[in-house]
């Protein structure tokens, strides 16, 4: 039996099994075994060239990247090519597009790297056309556009978040609050800090023997499910946020266009008449979560110009001089920033450590 029908197998068994008190220690394990065949299935190739995790050759360029992910011929490319200017080939039938497509949108100073993906199809997670490739691809990227037509939005949206969380792929979420510590002895303990409505001991042990751990402390500091369990032991969980562009408004009434917006995370657009793109551009920018920062010359004006753009998380005066050359910071004797970060209107002296702001000015000295 191959891994696939595995699969299918045990998702029949789960869908017919009554879910009450007496079923849950054996729907933890099913959920268990899912999980690690579905993580055999989409697991790199030990034996070099496209193997099932392996992704598109892509150069990576620019201080963030955003897929582009969809049924095919639901408007990607057309709008790759009118943010980017680069040529993606767009027509009217299905699998215009064979492989990743790269390109850059400037925006705000930053370089953003854009990666028009071929279309997703129905059962990509369990390798039918090029989904592996296509979500191996996804997930290295920094956000998601999720491109679906405006006809059928839900219906759409619901099948490919289904193929992305078959893969580990989880959208718009937040690593679960739940530390797994291995001991010596002692069984497994399990402790909760809020309620717990969805999850009992006894499936946790039984996540935890379908893992081969005997011993373990399990904390859950948020009220969580066995699929969240498991996320956490499986540790390969790639977490990141999703637009969703709702495609082809132009072919829409206005009350339907009022309904797309209750749609959480959504910017209906055309990419045909080019309608709504601002929108969606200053939403990527928010969502990307990128902090520009300003050099300013000692006794000189700012340089606006040119900012160094930084992640947040990753935004301190170091990673600041790091960007600009690796051997300042070994020169670094203090730094003096001006903006959102700074205590005073008239500056701030700071070391390496101090985290910065948007838009945030910076004067860098030297020993």
């Amino acid at each position: 039996m191959t891994t696939v029908q595995k699969i299918k197998e045990i998702e029949d068994e789960i869908a017919k099994t009554q879910k009450n008190k007496a079923t849950s220690y054996h729907l933890g394990q099913l959920r268990s075994k899912l999980a690690k065949l579905q993580r055999e299935l989409i697991s790199p190739s030990t034996s070099g060239g496209s193997g099932p995790g392996q992704g598109f050759d892509v150069a990576r360029t620019g201080i963030a990247s955003v897929g582009f992910i969809g049924f095919p011929s639901v408007g990607k490319s057309t709008l790759m090519s009118g943010l980017t200017g680069t040529t993606s080939e767009a027509a009217a039938y299905e699998f215009t597009t064979l492989t990743t497509v790269p390109g850059t949108l400037d925006i705000h100073g930053a370089k953003l790297q854009i990666l028009d993906l071929p279309g997703i199809i129905e059962g990509a997670k369990d390798g039918k056309g090029r989904g592996r490739q296509v979500i191996a691809v996804a997930r290295t990227c920094n956000l998601i556009f999720m491109v679906l037509d405006v006809c059928k939005p839900l219906a759409d949206k619901a099948k490919l978040e289904k193929e992305l969380e078959g893969v580990g792929i989880r959208l718009n979420k937040t690593p679960p609050n739940i530390v797994v510590r291995k001991k010596d002895k002692g069984g497994v303990t399990v402790t909760n800090t809020v309620p717990l409505n969805n999850i009992d001991n006894d499936v946790v042990r039984a996540v935890c023997n379908e893992y081969k751990i005997s011993n373990a402390d399990v904390a859950f500091r948020c009220d969580a499910t066995v699929e969240d369990l498991i996320d956490v032991i499986e540790g390969n969980r790639i977490y990141i946020p999703c637009i969703y562009v709702l495609n082809k408004i132009d072919a829409i009434s206005i009350e339907e266009l009022d309904l797309l917006y209750k749609i959480p995370m959504s910017v209906p657009i055309s990419s045909k008449m080019w309608l709504n793109i601002d929108e969606l551009t200053e939403k990527m920018w928010e969502e990307l979560r990128l902090v520009r920062v300003y050099t300013k010359p000692h006794k000189a004006p700012p340089d606006y110009s040119q900012p160094v753009v930084l992640r947040q998380g990753r935004s301190s005066v170091l990673d600041f001089a790091n960007a600009i050359h690796k051997d300042i910071a070994k020169q670094f004797k203090i730094a003096m920033v001006y903006g959102a970060s700074a205590k005073h209107p008239r500056g701030q002296r700071v070391g390496l450590d101090h985290v910065l702001m948007d838009e945030d000015v910076v004067t860098l000295f030297k020993r």
